[in-house]
């Protein structure tokens, strides 16, 4: 499995509230072969603020993951 690791949020504000959230991660497999970084954008609905690194990692995981396989449209 891959592993991830959330290394910032940057949260941007517009008229005192949240208007956009980046997510910076890094994360590579097991075996050390693969190796990802970079972030996930968030709205201000998906980021309702504070949220344990644990929810924050499977929120990137699945974005991830639909971004290397996306539905079918």
């Amino acid at each position: 499995m891959l592993e991830i690791q959330i290394t910032a949020t940057n949260i941007r504000y517009t008229d005192g509230g949240v208007s956009a959230v980046h997510v910076q991660f890094q994360g590579n497999d097991p075996e050390q072969t693969i190796n990802l970084n970079g972030y996930v954008p968030l709205t201000a609905e998906e980021y309702q603020g504070n949220e344990a690194l644990s929810v924050l990692t499977e929120v990137v995981r699945t974005k991830l993951v639909n971004r290397l396989q996306p539905q079918a449209e």
